[in-house]
């Protein structure tokens, strides 16, 4: 053992549960739960329309921007869409237990009306950079809207740390090679060296390029792998309504220790499904705004109604999935952790130890390889927005250079550097959002009466 190491792991973990600890996860579901209630339940009530706008082709391109608004969404789930959706849900079930995932539900529940608000203000709030391209996001609706740029600069500077150090870039190269190896026997070095290559290719391109390959990628990967949990699901329909029991009674009752499994408290069961839901969804965390600031669209209303679905596919499709494949299996209770745990559950859910785990490993591979592009992007216009379009190149330069050394760290303190300054970036973003829930609700109300009489006169004509 390694002293050293282990006085760093054990300070890192007192400071993540210091972040993670009461008053943000109140702070972040608080806010979702505020911004519901003063917006109806948009998020029940306009998920129809929202979905409506994300695969009708007629609202993808109207109005400024540099990508559609679909490329925009896609932008955004190629980053959030990834190693949360398979080592995070097990990660927080293996903590909280199965009640975790209700309130990894509650959360996501709550978070859409969060989304949906931080990604109108990133519309509402952007403007062009000296390269002519759209940037926004929490660092100008802080700046423009609330007035405060010492809140601009933090959200700025910890969203860069989070791009740079947490989920932009080492977990989801550690995740990349490990999967290559397990799965394929690919070197660490061959993989690595293939994989700095490929986001080198897509990033240098900015946006428009990243966008392109999201667009392309996202829809199948997330395909793929829903496919690859139906498969699953439907082998053991017989153990769903008692798995789906289970969630509900243990979000309420905690749950005892069972085979590999240590038990877990209420507290802990809701603690570990909101941080694991918001580190897979991101919530709250300001960087999905960044992505819709680029969307070309003339409402921010229409942007923030189909950002919110990113929420909604990520968590309460995927991530749902995801519990419910490690529930039925009893993978939950085996004595695996994170990936190894989701691969379990594949291999004796489809009764096959080679199909099972390669499923896994290509889903791994492909939502973690599209985090590393949709996370260079959002660091690359934090970095725009501290130090101007000048620091853009070398700091692809150096992103490149942490994804190529993401491989060879502990993955024990990747996760907690991850989930540090993942917090850390929510709490200015949240101070904005509450600040700005005025015009978050006046530009509603607008949009929804303008609808509202639109639709009146299109059922009048019809008649």
């Amino acid at each position: 053992m390694n002293p050293l190491h282990d006085t760093l792991q054990n300070t890192l973990q007192v400071i993540d549960n210091l972040v993670w600890g009461p008053p943000l996860l109140i702070l972040l579901v608080g806010t979702g739960l505020y911004l519901t209630i003063r917006l109806g339940f948009i998020q029940i009530r306009y998920l129809p329309l929202a979905l409506s706008y994300v695969f009708s082709s007629k609202h993808r391109t109207k109005g400024d921007g540099d990508v559609s608004s679909f490329a925009a969404l896609c932008t955004a789930l190629s980053a959030t869409i990834g190693t949360g959706n398979i080592v995070g849900v097990a990660t927080a079930i293996k903590m909280g237990g199965p009640g975790a995932l209700f309130w990894m539900w509650l959360a996501a529940l709550f978070g859409m009306a969060t989304k949906y608000a931080e990604c109108l203000l990133a519309v509402k709030y952007r403007e062009q950079d000296a390269n002519g391209q759209m940037i926004g996001g929490p660092m100008y609706y802080l700046e423009k809207g609330v007035g405060s740029k010492t809140l601009a600069k933090l959200f700025a500077f910890f969203a860069l740390g989070v791009a740079c150090f947490g989920i932009g870039t080492f977990p989801q190269a550690n995740a990349i090679v490990d999967a290559a190896y397990l799965s394929f026997e690919v070197p660490k070095e061959y993989t690595i060296v293939i994989l700095t290559l490929l986001v080198a290719t897509v990033t240098l391109g900015g946006i428009k390029s990243i966008a392109s390959v999201a667009s392309k990628i996202v829809p199948v990967m997330a395909g793929f792998y829903i496919l690859a949990c139906l498969l699953v699901l439907t082998t053991q329909m017989h153990a769903l309504p008692e798995a789906v029991a289970l969630v509900i009674s243990s979000a309420f009752t905690g749950h005892a220790a069972a085979g590999g499994f240590t038990g877990a408290g209420i507290m802990l069961a809701i603690q570990s499904g909101i941080a694991r839901g918001v580190f897979s969804n991101e919530s709250g965390l300001g960087s999905a705004p960044i992505a819709a600031a680029a969307a070309k669209t003339d409402s921010c209303v229409r942007q923030g109604l189909t950002s919110m679905t990113g929420t909604f596919f990520d968590t309460i499709i995927i991530c749902t999935m995801t519990g419910l494949t490690l529930i039925v299996t009893g993978a939950w209770q085996s004595e695996y952790a994170g990936a190894a745990m989701t691969t379990y559950a594949f291999a004796a859910g489809l009764d096959s130890a080679y199909w099972g785990p390669l499923m896994v490993s290509i889903g791994l591979m492909f939502f973690a390889f599209t985090t590393i592009i949709g996370w260079n992007y959002y660091g690359e216009r934090c970095i725009t927005y501290l130090f101007g379009v000048k620091a853009i190149l070398p700091y692809k330069i150096v992103f490149l250079v942490l994804v190529a050394s993401g491989a060879f760290l502990k993955l024990d303190m990747i996760w907690l550097i991850a989930d540090i300054v993942n917090g850390l970036m929510a709490v200015p973003n949240l101070i904005g959002l509450v600040l700005l829930r005025g015009v978050v609700i006046s530009e509603s109300n607008i949009y929804f009466e303008q609808l509202k009489v639109l639709t009146a006169k299109k059922t009048q004509h019809a008649l």
